[in-house]
């Protein structure tokens, strides 16, 4: 029975933007290329642009072999969460891309695997020249491809699976499977416990549960960057629920606050895994952080990133007054991420930039470390998005209290693992 691996990537210039896709079908025992296919799809998201090269890479192996075992790897955990039916579908563009994969081949041949993006360069570049050619107003020519592919890498990663019983597609399968699974995914078993293997990031319609054992996980990437995200105790416009930036008066903690950031210094003592401290510059994040750092005896370092929105003339308003006297540009700042508050405030695409920005700089320094950062409600519920690979909207439909503790492990391949959300169990 013949065993292919099929690599599938797309991408978009603009989500949704100029799209491509590209995927390539490798004999596993040599790692030679038995096919590839790219092509330019006009405007669309990264979501379908990778669902089309999946179903381009699946087209090729079968017109190979139809009786063919397939392991499909990709660095769309989504994808791959999808296919394999650990993750609900419910976008309405994904649905029948979905179906239509699962139609090439039966899915007792089919097997699918995440991959770091750095070891699916052969198809992301596919798919680059796509996009390229379209660019030029061409579709991709198998001819001008330029696609770089490292057959020993292709060898290592696919290993030629034992041979089953005659006809046994499924062990055949789940044998290339066990392949790739270097290690058991691990079991999180304190707050902030640090896995040895790299899970694959949580993407947007993922389940909270972390996958099945020896599922979607890769090598041993060591210990992760883990930020310990705490949101500053509360200021006498806290309780009012009052907008309260990075543009207003930047009020300092009330009694309520800073007994909050007391109890918060407590409960972290107690855990003695925070490394480091870091805080936005704003004054009622430095006096949680002061408090906490003193108590750890730590320093604090200022990381100017993690500032809160500056939401411009809505500062110290309730959403009540700012929709009486602005419901126009409220309006748009809720339908849109790319809408400001009224008067020069910040969008949530400015904020997201600079708080991406912030996280980078602090899982360079940090690798390994487990790092207290003190901030705000839309840089931590930003961070969250961006490492469940949630929508924008998502930032409207998450509760974070005044000096809760939330989570996320950073792997050095790229990938996030939220572990914690609005936790204030140390606050009762």
């Amino acid at each position: 029975m013949p065993r292919f691996v099929v690599e599938a990537d797309g991408g978009s210039r603009g989500n949704p933007g100029p799209a491509g896709y590209g995927a390539v079908v490798l004999d596993p025992a040599t790692g030679e290329t038995l096919a590839e296919r790219a092509e330019y799809i006009g405007v669309a998201t990264n979501n379908v642009a990778e669902y089309k090269g999946l179903i381009a890479g699946l087209r090729a192996a079968h017109e190979l072999a139809p009786d063919a075992v397939v392991l499909v790897c990709m660095d769309s955990k989504l994808v791959v969460e999808q296919m394999s039916g650990r993750w609900k579908i419910k976008h309405p563009d994904m649905k029948p891309l979905a179906a239509e994969a699962a139609k090439i081949l039966p899915r007792s041949q089919v097997t699918y695997e995440w991959i770091p993006r750095e070891k699916n360069k052969h198809a992301d570049r596919l798919a680059n020249e796509a996009m390229d050619a379209g660019k030029r107003g061409r579709q991709w020519e198998p001819s001008g491809s330029t696609a770089v592919f490292d057959r020993s890498a292709a060898r290592a990663l696919a290993t030629p699976p034992a041979s089953g019983p005659p006809g046994d597609a499924a062990a055949g399968a789940a044998a290339v499977r066990a392949a790739l699974a270097a290690s058991a995914a691990p079991t999180a078993d304190t707050l902030f416990a640090e896995p040895t293997a790299s899970g694959g990031p949580a993407a947007e319609e993922a389940p909270a549960a972390a996958p099945a054992t020896g599922t979607g996980w890769g090598p041993d990437l060591g210990a992760p960057a883990t930020l310990v995200l705490l949101r500053h105790g509360e200021t006498a416009l806290t309780p009012q629920k009052r907008f309260s930036g990075s543009g207003g008066t930047d009020p300092e903690l009330s009694p309520a606050g800073r007994r909050q950031a007391a109890a918060v210094a407590e409960a972290l003592a107690a855990r003695g895994t925070v490394q480091a401290v870091v805080s936005s510059p704003l004054r009622r994040c430095r006096e949680t952080a002061q408090a906490v750092a003193d108590r750890l005896g730590l320093p604090v370092a200022i990381e100017e990133g993690l500032r809160e929105t500056d939401f411009g003339a809505w500062e110290g308003l309730t959403f009540a007054e700012v929709r009486a006297r602005f419901p126009d540009d409220l309006q748009a700042w809720l339908d849109s991420a790319k809408a400001a508050p009224t008067g020069g405030g910040e969008s949530f695409a400015t904020v997201t930039r600079r708080v991406s920005a912030a996280r980078d700089r602090l899982v360079s320094a940090h690798a390994g470390r487990t790092v207290l950062v003190v901030t705000h409600v839309t840089p931590v519920k930003t961070l969250v998005r961006l490492a469940l690979g949630a929508p924008p909207e998502s930032l409207f439909k998450m509760e974070l209290s005044a000096a809760s503790l939330s989570a996320v492990a950073y792997y050095a391949d790229g990938n996030a693992s939220v572990r914690l959300l609005n936790d204030t169990g140390h606050l009762r």
